[in-house]
């Protein structure tokens, strides 16, 4: 599905030197192919704003070609941002009120970093439960990306998430369930997804409240379900939309933070990430940065680029895949007036028909 760059969005040209195909505003309007119109609720800091929106984008752009993706971002407040993400966020996101009166046929909610242990407690919990309140009503089906997940289904169902002890951080292998559901209907059945998390909302304490696990791994725990009626809600733990980078760039962000005395242990290795070459790499530059800690010397550049080659992506088909069943279904479903969330005839408590 391509993309539209209706709006002057850094992330399109960025993506289009990348080699996605991005649509300008006069050709797109010269094809006879339906639009969609998704919003992009980024709720993440100021250091991964522009790198959420390239990541989701990237997924949206990479689907099914029958339809033209306008994606409007916005974001809302509780969140601290510095004047230059302000600037740009003043400049390329829409208001939520301009996001309610003209309706979206799907919504994409981002995580977010906080310090806390009380969601609801956050600056941000009231303007989310909001989006998510008018969304409810007014939106085919609503996509919630870690965080987000953890809130909305506190908010749903009255469920916290649970400390774990340690980092959920690495690239875990997942099973799926119940197959013959259409997000994850002819897809591989056994793939792998990254997670970065320290909380958890647990596959039991889903399925007492109706919603229904569709993705989970022995080591990570669920990471794809959906709420009762099938598929207004889709909820994410993990994080399908990350580059093959992010989990390095999280780990030399850890390895920084250690460096100025903001960690006292020097950071594991996200699990099954790093091959035994990169480790060895990474080992060799563990003992830099410990004594030029302790010697007050400058550090030597993060060795990025010695390890790229020994990085794979092990996760972005099958998230593409199902990306491209969760989009094709809100195309079956939703009325063509996007302020509406469905064509005429579907019930809204059993939209794809899988209740008996």
């Amino acid at each position: 599905m391509p993309l539209v760059a209706h709006t002057d969005l850094p992330t399109f040209r960025r993506l289009q030197e990348e080699g996605e195909e991005i649509l300008d505003p006069v050709r797109a309007s010269n094809q006879d192919i339906r639009e969609m119109h998704i919003g992009l609720l980024n709720m993440m800091p100021d250091s991964a704003l522009e790198a959420t929106e390239r990541q989701f984008l990237r997924l949206l752009g990479a689907c099914n070609q029958i339809v033209q993706f306008h994606v409007h971002l916005f974001t809302i407040e509780g969140l601290k941002r510095s004047p230059q993400t302000q600037a740009h966020i003043d400049k390329y996101y829409e208001p939520f009120s301009q996001i309610k009166q003209d309706g979206l046929d799907g919504l994409i909610i981002s995580g977010a970093n906080v310090i806390g242990t009380k969601l609801d407690e956050e600056d941000f919990w009231q303007p989310l439960t909001e989006v998510f309140s008018w969304a409810t009503k007014n939106v085919t089906s609503v996509l919630c990306s870690c965080l987000a997940t953890h809130a909305l289904i506190q908010y749903n169902y009255g469920i916290k998430r649970t400390a774990i002890g340690k980092k959920r951080w690495g690239v875990y292998s997942h099973k799926t369930f119940n197959r013959t559901h259409p997000l994850v209907a002819e897809i591989n059945t056994r793939f792998d997804v990254p997670h970065s998390r320290f909380n958890e909302i647990f596959q039991t304490d889903m399925e007492k409240h109706g919603l229904k696990v569709l993705v989970a791994s022995k080591e990570a725990g669920v990471h794809l379900a959906v709420s009762p009626d099938g598929f207004r809600t889709v909820y994410f733990q993990g994080h399908p939309e990350y580059d093959d980078i992010s989990l390095l760039k999280e780990y030399k962000r850890e390895v920084l933070r250690f460096y100025r005395g903001e960690l006292d242990t020097f950071p594991p290795f996200p699990e099954n990430y790093f091959n035994a070459t990169a480790q060895q790499i990474f080992l060799g530059y563990e003992q830099q940065v410990r004594q030029a800690k302790q010697s007050g010397n400058q550090l030597d550049d993060f060795p990025e680029h010695k390890v790229l080659e020994y990085i794979d992506n092990t996760w972005r088909d099958t998230a593409k895949a199902v990306f491209n069943n969760w989009l094709g279904k809100i195309y079956q479903l939703t009325n063509q007036d996007r302020r509406l969330p469905f064509m005429g005839g579907v019930d809204p408590n059993n939209p794809l028909g899988l209740k008996s």
